[in-house]
């Protein structure tokens, strides 16, 4: 008995860091891969459509920034998302929205971060009026990053979501 209780406590406490407090409001906390706070991901995009490839626009609109381990659009980065859904509600251009971390935490986080910060600008633009179907998330994590730099000013560049049009 004394063996299983030092085993339980042993196991708890390793694994207590895994344990993350939910961000308040944390709509992607109940996530089952394809529905985000009840609205459904549209598919993947056909022909090819990928945000590396020569048929997606990048550069046109300027990337949403994100505070440090934070997923949260912030007020002052609203009127990126306006200009966005003005711009898409005026056609039927698809989306794609991808998602990147700083360098620090371990690849797997920042992956998940990467997404989570890419659905939540997919639900803003949802929530401006555009359909949910013509929007596509990716996330890249850590990798590519907009300043490879390791200081505070470029790990600020590297927290961003990018919009890629499909064409």
């Amino acid at each position: 008995m004394k063996k299983f209780l030092v085993l339980a406590t042993v196991t708890a406490i390793a694994f207590l860091p895994a344990c993350k407090k939910k961000e308040k409001g944390d709509q992607f906390a109940g996530v089952d891969g394809d529905f985000v706070t009840s609205t459904p991901l549209g598919e993947r995009f056909e022909g090819g459509a990928n945000f590396m490839s020569s048929n997606v626009q990048k550069g046109h609109f300027s990337p949403v920034f994100f505070s440090f381990d934070s997923y949260s659009v912030e007020p002052a980065e609203s009127s990126k998302i306006q200009a966005v859904s003005s711009s898409l509600s005026a056609g039927s251009d698809r989306l794609i929205i991808a998602g990147f971390t700083d360098e620090r935490g371990t690849q797997e986080y920042n992956r998940g971060l990467g997404e989570r910060r890419a659905q939540a600008v997919r639900q803003a633009l949802i929530d401006a009026g555009i359909e949910g179907d013509r929007i596509q998330t990716v996330s890249f994590g850590s990798e590519m990053p907009a300043d490879p730099a390791s200081t505070d000013a470029a790990w600020a560049k590297n927290r961003r979501a990018e919009f890629g049009v499909v064409k």
